[in-house]
């Protein structure tokens, strides 16, 4: 027997963002550096002079509505197509169709959302119906194109780079909405200004998610006489938790990262203690920081501060034993620390200019004198021969020649004159000194 669905009639009303998508560039919100008047895509879409594209930018920027605005402007077959539920199969069978489309005259511009879910093979299959002309590609992504698609691919499409809305234009978003015949024009919704700026700022750059948040306070606002009273406390519990812009294995992940170290380097702590909390706030696992702290340690500040690398390691060490969310504060410790220690680079030098030499010139045998001689065989072979033991010397050094002899008068590590490494400066300078002069 079929149970009754009290439900079955309820219509089904489409999210506030859905309903409210500009169908054209007039109605289209943000972007004015690719979008004002005189502005090149504004120019491709309007004289339907389209190529193949891709739009890079964060979330609810405008990039699948752009793709909707170019399939009422175009003469072309636009098809739709996603990532997320298409395969090698799919695509496939929309390139037959368009290689038929073709010799019958007729364009087909093919939009991919998405297009950085689809692995190598399956970007591959676009390339030679991009090279024929068979179809226009247009893809949208959120990820780094230089990174997610293929080179041979990029390099027969144009990158459109979408930014963030501002807050202002989040505002003119939400006005719009609440006049709009789509939206609230008929609800007589209650909210301040003030209230509609806390939104966009909780939003972020991010349309969706502001007229989302719109939408929830919104639907669980105060009705009264007067109509919907959105109140501070509705939309206090609508904005109570932020959803950062942040993919561990993404390109924001390494702009956050690059923006430690640079902070830190530049001796700025209130920067780097920003840039590590928006890591650990978006979900970036503590022991990948402490462990890039621990490179830093020796890469930036080295010998200028000796107790940098082991107070990064105990920071290490820490951020096992609390883990989140106590042991932030651990890592705000080594953070602080690494940006106020001076700074010396010398030991990164030191290691890259050898591993170049490495890398570069011929590999020299070691030294004799410096060859241990474990069997007879070895010191009939003359191991070992010449060999000056340090600790028979008053000085506790020996002029004897530690690198082959091509390159014997190569300095790899040049110390700086901060901190602790001014001293290491002066007693290198010392032993070089005392080297150079014969007894």
């Amino acid at each position: 027997m079929n149970q009754i669905n009290l439900f079955d009639d309820r219509p089904v009303v489409a999210p506030l963002a859905s309903r409210l998508r500009p169908a054209s560039l007039e109605e289209f919100v943000g972007q004015t550096h690719l979008l004002g008047p005189g502005m090149i895509l504004r120019q491709i879409i309007e004289r339907d002079e389209i190529s193949s594209m891709i739009f890079w930018g964060p979330p609810g920027v405008g990039k699948t509505t752009l793709a909707r605005i170019i399939a009422n402007h175009t003469r072309s077959e636009f098809v739709d197509f996603s990532a997320v539920t298409s395969g090698i199969k799919e695509i496939r069978e929309v390139m037959a169709a368009a290689d038929r489309s073709r010799l019958m005259g007729i364009r087909t511009v093919l939009f991919v959302d998405e297009i950085h879910r689809f692995n190598k093979a399956q970007q591959d299959a676009f390339l030679p119906y991009v090279e024929k002309g068979s179809i226009i590609l247009i893809g949208a992504t959120t990820e780094n194109p230089s990174f997610e698609i293929n080179s041979a691919l990029l390099s027969r499409c144009r990158v459109f780079v979408l930014k963030q809305l501002t807050e202002e234009e989040m505002m003119d978003l939400l006005k719009r909405a609440l006049v709009h015949p789509q939206g609230y024009r008929d609800q007589h919704v209650l909210i301040s200004e003030d209230q509609l700026r806390v939104i966009a700022r909780f939003a972020n750059g991010d349309a969706r998610t502001a007229l989302g948040t719109l939408e929830m306070t919104v639907l669980n606002g105060r009705i009264s006489s007067d109509g919907i009273l959105v109140t501070d406390e509705i939309l206090a519990q609508c904005t109570n938790r932020r959803s950062l812009l942040y993919d561990k294995t993404g390109e924001e992940h390494y702009n956050l990262i690059s923006a430690l170290h640079k902070s830190m380097r530049n001796s700025d702590p209130d920067a780097a203690v920003y840039y590590m909390e928006r890591m650990l706030q978006g979900g970036e696992d503590p022991l990948y920081i402490a462990r890039r702290l621990i490179r830093f340690a020796s890469e930036d500040v080295g010998l200028a501060d000796p107790q940098a690398l082991p107070l990064c390691v105990a920071a290490y060490q820490a951020c096992h034993f609390n883990g989140m969310p106590e042991c932030d504060v651990n890592l705000a410790e080594a953070v602080i620390y690494l940006s106020m220690a001076p700074k010396s680079n010398a030991l990164y030098i030191a290691a890259e200019e050898a591993k170049r030499d490495i890398r570069e010139k011929p590999l020299e045998p070691v030294p004799l004198q410096i060859r241990n001689a474990p069997t007879r065989l070895m010191e009939d072979l003359h191991y070992g021969e010449g060999y000056q033991y340090a600790h028979d010397t008053k000085e506790k050094l020996t002029r004897m020649h530690c690198l082959p002899d091509a390159l014997a008068d190569r300095r790899y590590y040049r110390p700086a004159g901060e901190g602790q490494e001014k001293e290491v400066r002066e007693r290198l300078e010392e032993i070089l000194d005392w080297k150079a002069h014969e007894n």
